[in-house]
């Protein structure tokens, strides 16, 4: 069923980084979650009233929440196709970030105003009245709703779209609502207890807890994280395929929304190369990053004397004393000044994040272990974080 809906009103929908193309995901989503949840919540609102079901009513409302939920999706995305202009150089993807945010905060508030309800139902219970209808308007609305959250979680997943994985997520914790109250409704038969609250407490809960979630993940993205490490794994391959490049480091992507990818990093090349010949190296390499990976790249070129003798004894000598501090710790750009009283070694050291040392501290460790092969060794050392490839 998702592949014909697809096919039939998404025009070149494996295109899943063009902005239009995302537009219409997003629009079938969102007209196909309209049109099931009116229908749920005038069936469920109908059925929850005639059988006195707190559950069945909220859950009603909540279904009336996702339509509100659903035309701010397709708002979201008709944002985020706008394509770049003056004031966002870089586009408008980031909408769907926002997008899922602002959907984030609707689950959170469902799970909060039913959390009221079923307290208040705990303590002061009412009778549900038990009937066919009410259980197979339930079922129904089960088998509705488990759709919902696998249409939206495959096609979330085929554009990678924060904004239709909370949809699918929201589908799912009405799966959840919706079984708690065809529990607490078979219960009914057997039992006084008040089973429509405590059932109402914990699906809650869970709701409540999975709003947190889609929100922390949502911010993440838009302070910026790291790049995932076979993003990272990927650039790198494709640059140390050519065989003039010795190295490559400070790779950093920027994600500006999805398939909106803006990435830079440094290069280690033999410092006897011709100039022009290796910028139309470089040049390739970043038109192939982004004809196979969609990401905007630029590449800097370091050069480097890996003839030097000296220079490559030090390198070796620096890699022996960081690896007996600390198997972790790497470095790059290193390089060699001397002269007559003293021998700089200068280089970047890549330090895990809340690492055990202050950058002092290792430092000094690093000097003492050289001072004990030559008094006239020192470091200049700049410090990066170990996760050198990041989102901004």
């Amino acid at each position: 069923m998702t592949n014909l809906l697809v096919k039939t009103f998404i025009k070149n929908y494996d295109c899943i980084n063009d902005p239009v193309v995302r537009k219409r995901y997003g629009t079938l989503s969102s007209i196909v979650g309209i049109i099931c949840n009116i229908v749920l919540f005038l069936v469920k609102y109908f059925i929850g009233s005639l059988a006195n079901s707190i559950s069945i009513v909220s859950d009603a409302f909540n279904n009336l929440s996702d339509c509100a939920g659903c035309v701010v999706t397709l708002w979201g995305y008709k944002m985020a196709s706008k394509p770049a202009d003056r004031d966002h150089p870089f586009g408008h993807g980031r909408m769907e970030y926002l997008t899922a945010l602002f959907l984030s905060v609707i689950i959170m508030f469902v799970g909060v105003e039913l959390f009221r309800v079923s307290a208040s139902k705990i303590l002061y219970p009412e009778h549900i009245r038990f009937s066919i209808a009410s259980a197979s308007a339930l079922i129904i609305s089960i088998g509705i709703k488990l759709w919902m959250s696998l249409f939206n979680g495959k096609i979330g997943k085929k554009i990678n779209s924060s904004v239709l994985s909370a949809t699918a997520k929201d589908s799912r914790n009405d799966v959840l609502a919706t079984s708690a109250a065809l529990a607490a409704l078979v219960i009914s038969l057997f039992s006084d207890l008040p089973i429509d609250g405590i059932m109402g407490l914990f699906v809650s809960a869970f709701i409540i807890k999975t709003g947190f979630d889609i929100a922390k993940d949502t911010i993440d993205d838009l302070l910026g994280k790291p790049a995932d490490k076979e993003t990272v794994r990927k650039i790198k391959l494709l640059v140390l395929e050519n065989k003039r490049i010795l190295g490559v480091h400070d790779l950093v992507i920027h994600n500006y929304g999805p398939g909106n990818l803006i990435g830079s990093c440094h290069v280690e090349v033999d410092h006897h190369e011709n100039i022009l010949e290796i910028h139309d190296v470089v040049d390739s390499i970043e038109r192939r990053i982004g004809s196979e990976m969609g990401i905007r790249m630029t590449i800097h070129t370091d050069p480097v004397d890996s003839d030097c003798q000296l220079r490559n004894e030090l390198k070796d000598l620096t890699s022996s004393i960081l690896s007996e501090i600390d198997d972790k710790l790497c470095f790059h750009d290193f390089r060699v000044v001397q002269s007559d009283s003293h021998i700089n070694l200068i280089f970047d050291l890549e330090v895990p994040y809340k690492y055990k040392y202050s950058n002092d501290i290792l430092k000094q460790m690093i000097d003492d272990k050289l001072k004990n092969y030559d008094r006239k060794f020192y470091t200049v050392i700049i410090f990066d974080s170990e996760d050198n490839a990041e989102d901004d």
